[in-house]
């Protein structure tokens, strides 16, 4: 009989489902908005898109995978570190387990991701491999041959809270962050970094879409803003070149489908990896922003 498994992706602006088969085909997928800021909505969410998911297949009880933006700490069993911040202290792997009457297996939604592109999709082809996502915030996870390293504390790649690179005090007190520190890279290197770039240089407010219009339009405001955008990307990265020297560089979320940033950061990135070189292949997701509810479905062998 076939086996099946359900991946939930919990992310700020989306929450989406997925059921693969044991040779990881998908057989449904659905996602919807993420209500933020209310806990027992969250949670309400998460069982429908189970049930849905269920019902859409004609199978019950499967196992179930849970990427979130944030980590379960093994001391209190309790979120923390997310930017949803909403989740942070609540017994989420408890709660949802109550709720779907089986054990649900939570992890980092940037863990997941990196399980699903060096698995199968952009890393397949290498062994350590970092795996980035810029969307609404910035997260990260490192896999060595498929199995992700999270590490003591749970926050194993987890660069977005570390300050960026090589530079100014100033300019890192420009930017708060809400784990309560100023100068985060995932305030510059996020699609919200993005807009906030825009903003501080411009004094207006304009999506990441928007301002990657107006750059193909030939605003010079704009396409200020990407050249900057694009530095801080090359800090950020070098910074983690210097400490893993990972083989491969995956990137997904949103700001993964700026096409600039896989011409210009090969040339960029040699001028803080130390030793002036770099050979480091950075690459877009081959999953989308499909990949992390993929990882989160494997969460559960079968």
């Amino acid at each position: 009989m076939t086996q099946y498994r359900v991946g939930i992706d919990l992310g700020g602006t989306k929450t989406e489902v997925i059921v693969l088969n044991s040779i990881s085909e998908e057989l449904y997928r659905k996602r919807i908005p993420t209500y933020r800021d209310d806990y027992p909505r969250t949670l309400d969410d998460i069982a429908q898109l189970v049930e849905d998911a269920e019902t859409a297949v004609g199978a019950s009880d499967l196992p179930v995978g849970l990427g979130i933006p944030g980590t379960v700490s093994r001391k209190t069993g309790r979120v923390k570190n997310a930017n949803s911040t909403w989740l942070n202290g609540q017994q989420l792997q408890e709660d949802i387990s109550l709720r779907l009457k089986r054990q649900v297996m939570v992890t980092n939604d940037a863990n997941c991701f990196a399980v699903s592109e060096a698995t199968d999709g952009a890393g397949a082809e290498y062994d350590l491999v970092f795996a980035a996502i810029l969307g609404t915030g910035c997260g990260g996870g490192v896999c060595y041959r498929t199995a992700p390293l999270t590490g003591p504390n749970g926050v194993g790649g987890e660069w977005g809270h570390n300050s960026l690179p090589w530079t100014e005090q100033a300019q890192l007190s420009e930017r708060s962050c809400y784990c309560g520190r100023f100068g985060c890279q995932e305030r510059f290197v996020s699609g919200t970094g993005l807009t906030e770039t825009y903003r501080l240089l411009t004094g207006a407010s304009l999506t990441g879409v928007e301002i990657l219009a107006a750059c193909e339009g030939g605003d010079g405001n704009a396409l200020q803003v990407m050249d900057i955008y694009m530095e801080h990307l090359a800090r950020a990265f070098a910074g983690v070149i210097n400490v893993l020297d990972p083989d491969a560089i995956v990137i997904g979320g949103g700001a993964s489908n700026i096409v600039a940033i896989y011409d210009e950061l090969p040339d960029r990135l040699p001028r803080y990896v130390f030793g002036g070189e770099c050979d480091t292949p950075i690459l877009q997701a081959k999953h989308g922003d499909s990949s992390g509810v993929r990882g989160a479905a494997w969460l559960n062998p079968l």
